[in-house]
């Protein structure tokens, strides 16, 4: 045979030949360890050819057909001019073809078993914390190493016993926030109004040989998956509906699942394979429900599943709340005092009506923010309370607009800031429990003057009384 070197090239990261021995005539058994090795993960061996003699020193290796049901691929493979197969049944690697040539057959011989059932030489599956794996008493020739993640193995050595390092890692899955909406701004928690929209940005890190791939997610029951907005690949490339499928409600109970056509596949698995496309970017969207609970932790968690064996990768999960702005309103010594009328703003002056929130007072007498309300008052109930729920992260502004009769109006315009953590700030200073507001009921005050016109109606009574007086004086003094 020729060159050895393009056998190695034919199967770098992806595939695993091997001669083994040092005699002219091949007797004997070889060994292949991978090494490293996936733990979990079923590596299978195939024969596609026999060798039946070599020369180790001189790099020469004769190849024949094995006589069982790879011989229909090695035909196959002919017709489509990756190999020759002289007069004499030997079979070489046709010299003018490109690695990427060669990937599509490592790719094609694995499909090839798949597809017609062939039964693999040998197989081994790495226990738990296993770094290795170890093929043995295997008759010398021509191997293929396939492993159920999709990634096929590469060629080292052609020793009788060959270490092959398993070269494809296997994938990962990664999920953030578009804070804001802004995918140049990723975290991995959040704060959200109720009916707000939460953008996520998840990231498959794919590998060469990816095969079969399911991304899986799920919401917490407060949330409201909306749909895809947007997939694309690394290199910049926009997914179509016809390279995927989104699965609602599927069988295992996950929120959605996402998986990959055919066409999918046949149209990138070559860049994914050489490097080219390193990730697949979705971004989807979700709404914060009405019924979700102020502090609790709304979780979306996402996983990957993977080759034959639905390998499934570690969970990546994101956070998101929503929080509560507590008031107690009261009068004198936390006397509770009714009928209070508030607006909570994100304008500092409470000016600007577009910024004043709405809200919807509920059975439970709390009022929820609700963007499709027409209510902006917030009304102190009989127990001095209004307790805001559903809003994010931030700082708010809350004015009193109406004082209940008898009670000063508020002028001061209360600065209420909400953390990512819900703890909040009332003008500046820290907080526990409630943001206290209070009012002074109104004094009624005394005229003008002291006395006022208490006085003017006394004196104007005792003139009244005088000037009776002298005019019936006088009429008597006239009678005499």
């Amino acid at each position: 045979m020729k060159l050895i070197k393009k056998i190695a090239a034919m199967l770098f990261a992806f595939a695993m030949v091997f001669s083994m021995g040092t005699n002219v005539k091949a007797e004997g058994t070889g060994k292949i360890t991978i090494n490293p090795a996936n733990a979990g993960e079923t590596y299978n061996v195939y024969k596609i050819l026999t060798l039946e003699s070599y020369d180790k020193d001189k790099g020469l290796y004769s190849y024949v057909k094995n006589g069982d049901q790879w011989d229909e691929f090695i035909d196959s493979a002919q017709a489509e001019g990756y190999l020759t197969i002289n007069n004499d049944g030997y079979v070489e690697f046709d010299a003018k073809k490109s690695v990427k040539d060669y990937r599509e057959f490592a790719q094609k011989a694995l499909a090839y078993a798949k597809k017609n059932n062939v039964t693999a030489t040998q197989t081994v599956t790495p226990d738990a914390g296993a770094t290795t794996a170890t093929i043995d008493k295997l008759d010398l020739g021509y191997y293929l190493v396939g492993s159920t993640v999709g990634a096929l193995c590469s060629l080292d050595t052609t020793n009788p016993e060959v270490t092959v390092r398993d070269k494809n890692e296997a994938p990962t899955v990664e999920k953030k926030i578009a804070k804001d909406g802004d995918k140049d701004n990723l975290v991995p928690n959040n704060s959200a109004n109720i009916g707000e929209q939460v953008v996520y940005n998840t990231t498959i890190n794919v590998k060469p040989g990816a095969k079969n791939y399911v991304l899986h997610d799920t919401m917490d029951s407060h949330l409201d998956f909306d749909g895809i907005l947007q997939a694309h690949l690394s290199d910049g490339t926009n997914l179509t509906n016809g390279d995927f499928v989104v699965q609602k409600g599927p069988a295992d109970k996950c929120t959605f699942d996402i998986s990959f056509t055919d066409v999918f596949y046949n149209k990138y698995r070559s860049k994914i394979d050489d490097g080219t496309i390193t990730k697949i970017i979705f971004q989807y969207s979700a709404t914060v429900k009405d019924d979700a609970v102020v502090k609790d932790e709304m979780k979306n968690t996402t996983h990957l599943t993977y080759g034959d064996n639905n390998t499934t990768t570690e969970d990546s999960e994101t956070i998101t709340k929503t929080f509560g702005i507590p008031v107690f309103k009261y009068t004198k010594k936390d006397q509770a005092l009714a009928g209070a009328e508030f607006m909570l703003s994100t304008d500092p002056n409470c000016t600007d009506e577009s910024k004043a929130l709405k809200f919807t007072l509920n059975g439970d007498n709390k009022y929820r923010f609700d963007s499709n309300s027409t209510n902006k008052t917030l009304t102190s109930l009989d127990n001095g309370r209004i307790d805001i729920e559903g809003l994010k992260a931030g700082t708010y502004y809350l004015k009193e607009t109406k004082a209940p009769d008898g009670y000063n109006l508020l002028k001061t315009i209360q600065k209420i800031e909400i953390g990512e953590d819900g703890s909040i700030k009332l003008n500046d200073a820290e907080i526990t429990g409630d943001v206290k507001v209070k009012n002074n009921s109104g004094i009624e005050l005394p005229s003008t003057g002291g006395m006022g016109t208490t006085l003017i109606y006394l004196a104007g009574i005792v003139l009244v009384v005088l000037s009776g007086y002298v005019l019936i004086s006088k009429r008597r003094a006239s009678t005499k």
